[in-house]
């Protein structure tokens, strides 16, 4: 076989992931209207927020909007049935989409009133509190990619619908555990330091380089399943397998380092703005003492 398989649309994902999308814009419609008949509370909320929108700016809006693109097309032809019928390579690309790209873009698009709204019951602000600590998020996100990848979870899930999109569920929902120290909008939870950041991405870029080894290493399939479809381009199942592993270690770890990269320069440039304002600072110091002096 050496084409794409059919084209199928994909309705239970389109109707989940558009929801999720007009839910997103109907709560920053509902609040911009509220704001607009109260001028007084929609300063207040703009000062809170940091923002000069009170409701949402226009790069969170895309960056939100962004991370649901990234999911519909993960989630849909061609990646799904790849993933679902041919190739493990595919699956994995569809998980590094979910959470490497689509879970940060999804976090940092969502406003922190809106944040507040979801975590207003105190069980649920408790539990992410604990849940999105530097070390625990390590761990959750870490050990949920070892389970999702453990042969007879992968080999059930394929079988299963239900399963399979429990599993993306808590995929996508451990990895915005993982990058909330990174890019939290919530200022009662916020981010780390960007030096902590670089080191907490770095420790991360390193974890998955052992269930890659596996993969990459392995002299025969790990995924009974993936073994027994049809060949597609004339790649074998071992074959797909080493492209998995080099996936998720270097495209992941590629990844992973850009955003370390961005931190660094963000920070340096940050870094330059507060020196250029201290050093301002202390010219007009300095001129205001000599003119109390005349």
């Amino acid at each position: 076989m050496g084409a794409l398989p059919a084209f199928h649309v994909h309705l239970d994902v389109l109707l989940v992931l558009g929801s999720v999308q007009a839910l997103y814009l109907i709560a920053l419609r509902r609040r911009r209207r509220s704001l607009q008949l109260d001028p007084s509370r929609a300063a207040a909320a703009a000062r809170a927020e940091g923002l000069g929108d009170p409701v949402a700016s226009r790069r969170q809006v895309t960056l939100f909007s962004a991370g649901m693109i990234v999911l519909l097309l993960g989630a849909t032809w061609p990646v799904h049935d790849l993933a679902e019928r041919y190739l493990y390579s595919a699956h994995m690309l569809q998980h590094l989409l979910f959470t490497l790209v689509a879970a940060p873009l999804l976090l940092s698009g969502t406003p922190a009133w809106l944040l507040r709204s979801i975590l207003k019951p105190r069980w649920a602000f408790a539990s992410v509190r604990v849940l999105t600590k530097p070390l625990v998020a390590i761990v959750v996100y870490n050990g949920v990619l070892l389970f999702t990848h453990w042969p007879e979870i992968v080999d059930a899930s394929v079988g299963s619908e239900l399963l399979h999109f429990s599993l993306h569920v808590l995929i996508l929902a451990s990895a915005i555990v993982l990058w909330w120290p990174v890019v939290s909008p919530l200022p009662e939870l916020p981010p780390l330091a960007p030096p902590a950041q670089m080191l907490y991405v770095f420790i991360n870029s390193l974890a998955p380089t052992i269930p890659a080894s596996f993969l990459t290493f392995g002299r025969e399939p790990l995924y009974k399943v993936y073994e027994s479809f049809p060949r597609i381009w004339g790649i074998g199942a071992l074959d797909d397998q080493l492209v998995a592993g080099l996936l998720m270690k270097i495209g992941g770890g590629l990844l992973l380092w850009g955003v370390i990269t961005a931190i660094f320069f963000r920070w340096f440039a940050q870094e330059q703005r507060d020196e250029g304002d201290a050093l301002q600072w202390r010219t007009f110091e300095t001129k205001m003492r000599a003119e109390m002096r005349r």
